[in-house]
């Protein structure tokens, strides 16, 4: 993660949501939330870059069109680099250990 482009979405989303007076859609966990009931964010890298560059996402409307596909196209070549160099064997030593 980039420090420069987190802080842009901190600021960029907080803004977002002042401006659309968006309320918080769950409070802390305990407090009427479990670990079942919240939002969870995509564990893959490959749903987390479809979630990022889907039509109507937060990302582009936040970030702008050219920035989200420049990004997501980096993450698909980072993916596609991954599925040539490593194996299924390599790949699922690497997440059952």
């Amino acid at each position: 993660m980039n420090a420069h482009f987190a802080l842009a979405a901190i600021f960029a989303l907080g803004l977002r949501g002042m401006e659309k007076k968006l309320t918080l859609p769950y409070g802390p966990l305990g407090a009427g939330s479990t670990r079942e009931t919240v939002r969870h964010l995509p564990t893959s890298l490959e749903s987390a870059v479809n979630t990022f560059k889907r039509q109507g996402s937060v990302a582009r409307e936040v970030f702008g069109d050219y920035f989200v596909d420049h990004i997501a196209g980096t993450r698909e070549h980072e993916i596609e680099v991954f599925r040539k160099a490593v194996t299924s064997w390599e790949g699922e030593s690497m997440f059952h250990q």
